[in-house]
């Protein structure tokens, strides 16, 4: 028990949930009804969620030394194709239209792993091609057109607006507990699996990986395709949450959801973090971004604080590898 405390004390993302904690905090005092409303409440746990999803396919990808530049394009191709099918096929039920979004989410996410693991190229190259490919093919399907609110059944919208309970403190949206189920499913699978903490091995040391006989190529494509998927699945749900789809759907996420899986802990540098820190950090940005303008900040230095946490979450990461790696030289030198 005692060793319990001392690792959640210790943990990154303690640090992260606390800072979190206090913009909360900070903001309430501030404004009462930042949290201590019915709208206020259910704000505060229902715009991260979507964001959460994207961020953890993000930190699954970062994991693994690469990292997924189009997962913004993916959320605004499968929203629109969400509405498209609502609208094409009348009666089409839901169960196929997640199936569909979530499809073409991890075949976007399988043809980015393949060209990485298969060509050799650097991700941040191949995903910042496929953004671009990605987001011209949406905006030339979408074109002028877009998607209404009365294109999509209501029992489908309920998903993305509804929630459990009701009044401050005591209601909780199904799309957080959506949001939430994935986060657990991601978090079990890194930590318990094989094949997840293969994916933390490939990070830390590639070279290594190849050597020690790990299915390098394969724990890629699969870390891709992953991303994609969830990136799939929260363009559904923006269809859902936000009734109106348009060309520009799921633009800039991609920036959000690796601001996210890095100020949550997870290091740039691949091999480090949890898919909890990267939810943790998805709630801090956009709680930052409610926040702030309550407090009375300047826009523009709202845009400076979150780029502050990113790059203190990078030197962070830094000043801890060279800690862990003179801790290690120390140790070796004990034992001769």
């Amino acid at each position: 028990m005692t060793r319990t405390l001392a690792r959640f004390f210790t943990a990154r993302e303690t640090g992260i949930l606390l800072a979190l904690i206090i913009v909360v905090v900070v903001a309430t005092a501030a404004n009462r009804s930042f949290v201590f409303s019915g709208d206020g409440w259910r704000d505060l746990l229902l715009t991260p969620s979507l964001l959460l999803l994207v961020a953890v396919g993000q930190a699954i990808v970062i994991v693994t030394r690469n990292v997924d530049l189009s997962v913004g394009s993916v959320v605004g191709l499968t929203a629109y194709l969400t509405g498209r099918l609502f609208v094409d096929v009348p009666g089409i039920s839901p169960i196929l239209v997640f199936a569909a979004g979530l499809g073409l989410g991890a075949l976007l996410g399988l043809v980015n792993g393949a060209l990485v693991a298969y060509a050799k190229v650097p991700a941040l190259v191949i995903t910042l091609g496929t953004m671009y490919v990605y987001r011209g093919v949406n905006v030339w399907w979408t074109g002028s057109d877009r998607i209404n609110a009365s294109d999509l059944p209501r029992g489908f919208r309920d998903l993305g607006t509804g929630q459990i309970g009701s009044g401050p403190l005591a209601s909780l949206p199904y799309l957080t507990i959506v949001a939430v189920i994935v986060l657990v499913a991601a978090g079990w699978y890194l930590s318990t699996r094989r094949s997840g903490r293969e994916l933390y091995a490939i990070g830390s040391d590639p070279a290594a990986a190849h050597l020690y006989g790990l299915p390098v190529t394969r724990r890629i494509l699969t870390a891709f395709v992953a991303s994609g998927a969830l990136s799939g699945f929260a363009g559904v749900l923006f269809a859902a949450r936000y009734g109106t789809v348009a060309s520009n759907a799921g633009y800039g996420w991609e920036l959000q959801a690796i601001g996210a899986a890095v100020i949550g802990g997870v290091a740039i540098a691949g091999g480090v973090g949890t898919v909890w820190g990267a939810a943790i950090g998805a709630f801090l940005l956009l709680t930052i971004n409610r926040a702030l303008p309550i407090i009375g900040i300047d826009p523009f230095w709202q845009q400076a604080v979150v780029g502050a946490l990113i790059i203190g979450a990078i030197v962070l990461d830094r000043v801890l590898a060279v800690r862990r790696h003179r801790r290690l030289i120390a140790q070796r030198e004990e034992r001769r």
